[in-house]
């Protein structure tokens, strides 16, 4: 796997947010797709039906777009960036500072990838 796809074919659930209490057994799982520092893909599970993102990584820093669906019924949307790092066990895991739209408070999330 070149630089260029680092993130592509690999899954992230969230463990951790404080725009929201985090379910252990149903999680946000995020599906990504990259090609020439490219990044996009959807998510579902928990609060979220469905959602996309897209966006670019430079390095080891994504920044994102991103829209998804409540079980609600409420749309959201936002913007995000994110520091990837990696783990002792080879896996990544994404720490996020992510804004909604319309809104000034800065949120953070914890994603890891799935084995």
């Amino acid at each position: 796997m070149s630089d260029n796809d680092l993130l592509n074919g690999r899954t992230f659930v969230m463990v951790s947010s404080t725009a929201s209490t985090v379910d252990p057994d149903g999680p946000t799982e995020f599906s990504y797709r990259e090609a020439g520092g490219v990044v996009w893909g959807d998510y579902t599970g928990d609060t979220v039906i469905h959602g996309h993102f897209i966006g670019t990584r430079d390095g080891d820093q994504l920044k994102m777009n991103y829209v998804h669906l409540l079980k609600s019924g409420e749309r959201a949307a936002g913007q995000s960036g994110s520091r990837i790092e990696a783990l002792p066990d080879g896996r990544l895991r994404l720490v996020e500072e992510f804004q909604f739209a319309g809104d000034d408070t800065v949120h953070v999330s914890v994603c890891t990838e799935v084995a």
